[in-house]
């Protein structure tokens, strides 16, 4: 058996990995070597960004299993590993406390108008400006996966009115007011101070917020985007911001990563831009190597796997959303 690895792991991780799978042959083939050690894998665990043969891996045969090390899974989804065998898990949930206290992050420094205050530092002028309550707003969230739900948490205390929508509206957390089907996005735009988007990119999610959606937010909303930057049109995003009529923005993600040097967003007004850092944590990859373990040993006892995707939808469904129960379940034991 061998084992592909492509996410930044340490020799510790590597032999953590072996002491589950001792027969199996470990590879740390990271982004650069990748393309070429997967056609040979029977297991590949981590997040691709580089081109691929995807379809000379389905036709190969030997791929049995992707452990992505990533809650997205737009890098490994493509067309002819969806129709294939291959089982695919994701990483749901492993970096929902830092992508969400990211999106809270954002949303404090939109409402208290930090932007501002940060030019103003850097011209040396001490000058006082209006500022907005995140305390009592209604807030919008995209998606009430990992991240969703656990901001839900996060926004408990704010006494927000918090609305949103998931492919599942059936059973929603504690403190979601309504749930609605994911076209409800046009009914809960209108009525929301903030929105937050925590869905994963699908070909139904791709510039889901483009010019239509955000001429029904309410004058002055604002707009966060944790997720993927696909999900919004980029020039119907900086349209809204430069009429005014979107009170401002916080990116970590963008269209294009690196966002590049000529991108219209750096200049938009109002609009904060962190470089996709959500999801960095000094725990990151220990975690991710925990949950792979886990999967791992499942894997080779015939056991259900943690975080199993539907590869249609793209995402797990809630049975299969299960990390956060094995996590506290596990350290409960």
């Amino acid at each position: 058996m061998r084992i592909v690895l492509c996410y930044p792991v340490q020799p510790r991780h590597v032999e953590q990995i072996r002491a589950v799978a001792p027969e199996a042959e470990v590879i740390d083939a990271g982004q650069a070597r990748v393309a070429q050690e997967l056609p040979e894998a029977d297991i590949l665990c981590g997040h691709v960004k580089v081109p691929v043969p995807w379809e000379e891996v389905v036709r190969r045969g030997r791929l049995k299993w992707i452990q992505s090390s990533a809650a997205g899974l737009d890098h490994c989804l493509v067309p002819v590993v969806v129709d294939s065998s291959i089982v695919v898990t994701s990483a749901s949930g492993v970096l929902a406390d830092q992508v969400a206290e990211h999106a809270l992050m954002l949303l404090g420094a939109l409402h208290r108008n930090l932007w501002t205050f940060f030019h103003a530092q850097q011209k040396r002028q001490y000058v006082r400006q209006p500022t907005r309550d995140l305390h009592h707003s209604t807030v919008g969230i995209v998606g009430l996966g990992g991240v969703g739900r656990r901001l839900v948490e996060l926004l408990r205390p704010y006494r927000v009115r918090i609305l949103a929508t998931d492919y599942f509206p059936q059973d929603p957390p504690p403190g979601v007011q309504r749930v609605l089907s994911p076209e409800g996005i046009w009914e809960l735009a209108p009525q929301v101070d903030s929105l937050v988007l925590a869905a994963p990119l699908t070909p139904q999610t791709r510039g889901m917020v483009n010019r239509r959606l955000l001429e029904q937010f309410k004058p002055g909303a604002f707009l966060v985007n944790v997720a993927r930057g696909p999900l919004v049109v980029e020039r119907d995003l900086v349209q809204a911001l430069q009429s005014g009529h979107l009170g401002g923005a916080a990116l970590d993600v963008a269209p294009q990563e690196p966002l590049p040097p000529e991108s219209p967003l750096w200049q938009a007004p109002r609009l904060i831009i962190t470089p996709h850092v959500a999801g960095q944590s000094a725990r990151r990859i220990d975690e991710m190597t925990r949950l792979f373990c886990e999967n791992l040993r499942r894997f080779l006892c015939g056991e259900p796997l943690i975080n199993l995707v539907d590869k249609h939808l793209g995402f797990p469904r809630p049975e299969h959303r299960n990390y956060e129960q094995w996590r506290w379940g596990k350290q409960a034991g």
